[in-house]
């Protein structure tokens, strides 16, 4: 539904973004994963027909963004960081006027504004004005617009940019009502949005795509040893040590009192050996776990290291892979 394809901004000297390629399926909600200033607003800027590329190629349901901007804007519903309302107009003339120029049939409008407001929960402030309402309404208004047409695809820069904790809760359960019905592509720096209702994720740093893929894959890639978690009721004070001497243990670190994080080569699953161990010296097995690697430890090894590993965390969609589920540090 997008193809985006070496895609390239420059500024003068400066360079935005940098030979950018990806695609997202139909139906599908990517989360367009970077810190500040990595490029994100830049690529949803020109996916969606505001901002011209110095090189490279991006389409929307098969319309060129450079060649076919105005069928572009027929397919997109689009919501910028700051949602571009008219405060002084209250709800339901808003969304009246954004379907109008969103070319909407005129005896489909008020049926069309009717839907969108029922669908985001607006029906009770659509006759204040805009201006009057709280950020988390007001960002419910811009998506509302972005939505009025009901177009195949969205494009959501930072969705809940600003907005209080209850506020993101209730946008981010939107974007996922929408999926399937809709493809979506949303930016964000926010590491628990992008978890939160995408299964995918594409993370740039400083302009150029350093990673994409599902969470599990990028997890299972960096990984680089398994970690067990083990808590204890009574450890003797030598249980580091003796479990140092468990066949396959690479180390073993001692957390607290009763908890230790035992690690084994990459592969190798210690859970069953670690059980038997401890029940037979009457250790009191409380807790053994698999320690996961998160996409925050994804996000920051990638965008604070140098991006080595760039070549090995490409799609595993085009090696030919599949999920294996919850992936192991």
């Amino acid at each position: 539904m997008i193809q985006v394809e070496h895609l390239t901004k420059r500024y003068g000297p400066k360079t935005a973004i940098d030979d950018v390629t990806f695609a997202v399926e139909k139906g599908e909600v990517l989360a367009f994963l970077g810190p500040n200033g990595a490029g994100k607003t830049t690529t949803m800027r020109i996916l969606a027909g505001s901002l011209p590329a110095t090189s490279g190629t991006a389409r929307v349901a098969g319309y060129d963004c450079f060649d076919q901007p105005m069928e572009v804007k027929r397919v997109i519903g689009y919501l910028p960081e700051i949602p571009p309302l008219y405060t002084e107009m209250t709800v339901t003339e808003y969304l009246t006027f954004a379907s109008r120029i969103k070319a909407v049939p005129a005896s489909q409008i008020a049926n069309a504004v009717d839907q969108v407001m029922q669908r985001l929960g607006l029906g009770e402030v659509r006759g204040r004005l805009i201006a009057n309402l709280s950020r988390g309404f007001k960002q419910r208004v811009g998506l509302a617009q972005a939505l009025v047409h009901n177009p195949p695809v969205l494009i959501l820069d930072e969705p809940t940019a600003g907005l209080d904790p209850k506020q993101i809760i209730e946008i981010r359960e939107l974007i996922r009502e929408l999926a399937g019905s809709h493809t979506i592509i949303l930016s964000t720096h926010i590491l628990p949005e992008a978890t939160a209702v995408a299964r995918r994720v594409v993370i740039i740093h400083e302009g150029r795509i350093v990673a994409q893929d599902s969470q599990e894959r990028l997890s299972a890639r960096l990984r680089r040893s398994e970690k067990v978690s083990l808590m204890l009721k009574a450890p003797p004070p030598d249980a580091r040590d003796q479990l140092a001497m468990l066949p396959g243990a690479l180390s073993v670190q001692q957390e607290d009192a009763n908890t230790f994080l035992v690690e084994a080569e990459l592969g190798r699953d210690l859970r069953d050996d670690l059980a038997r161990f401890t029940v037979a010296r009457r250790w009191g097995l409380l807790e053994l776990k698999l320690v996961t690697i998160t996409l925050e430890d994804v996000f920051l090894r990638l965008t604070q290291e140098e991006p080595a590993s760039e070549s090995v965390l490409h799609s595993a969609s085009q090696e030919g892979g599949s999920d294996t589920g919850e992936v192991q540090v």
